[in-house]
């Protein structure tokens, strides 16, 4: 016997269908950005903040002690590849990248 259409489980879309701006191309320009951004000088900055959004480097670096810091990195991009696995591979080894870039020895990603 067959399900009903109303009950049958609707097609997956693939993951690059819902790109629009081809994976990492998909940035801002940087006026935009700067737009975006103007008002959040407003907030007062932690001392122990050594890396802000002011040098538009590749991650934060927050200083947790006198003999650590946290470099903290966050990334978003469309879709490249329709296997969401692949897909959060290629996510966490960006975001991991840029903790190298900075010095760092990533932990973790999320």
């Amino acid at each position: 016997m067959n399900a009903p259409d109303t009950l049958k489980t609707p097609a997956v879309p693939r993951l690059t269908s819902l790109s629009h701006g081809g994976g990492c191309g998909c940035k801002i320009a940087p006026g935009v950005l700067s737009e975006i951004l103007k008002n959040s000088s407003n907030l007062p900055i932690p001392k122990e903040l050594l890396v802000g959004i002011e040098t538009a480097d590749d991650a934060a670096v927050y200083l947790l002690n006198e003999n650590q810091a946290l470099i903290a990195t966050t990334d978003f991009f469309m879709p490249i590849v329709d296997d969401p696995y692949d897909f959060g591979r290629i996510a966490a080894s960006n975001a991991i990248s840029d903790v190298y870039a900075m010095g760092g020895t990533p932990i973790m990603a999320l």
